[in-house]
């Protein structure tokens, strides 16, 4: 289902951004909803303390590790049996 968003803009930035969405041959509406997605992709899609919680949880944990070239050779060695 589709909403209406309704957004006051000042004469200036309404004209600007009409001006951008004709340079990109879009509706004022079109350019606005991408502009809209673009920066909900920038920013993260959960609050920094979830996922710095989750990295503290694993950081008590204490699993075997090597150097990288070796754990690639081991899993190669897994593969040809």
């Amino acid at each position: 289902m589709s909403k209406r968003l309704q957004v006051l803009l000042t004469d200036r930035d309404m004209a600007d951004i009409q001006r951008l969405a004709k340079r990109e041959r879009l509706t004022v509406g079109e350019w606005v909803r991408r502009t809209l997605r673009e920066a909900r992709a920038c920013r993260p899609a959960s609050e920094p303390e979830i996922k710095l919680k989750a990295v503290r949880r694993a950081a008590a944990y204490s699993f075997p590790t090597a150097d990288l070239g070796r754990m690639l050779d081991e899993i190669e060695r897994g593969y040809q049996g």
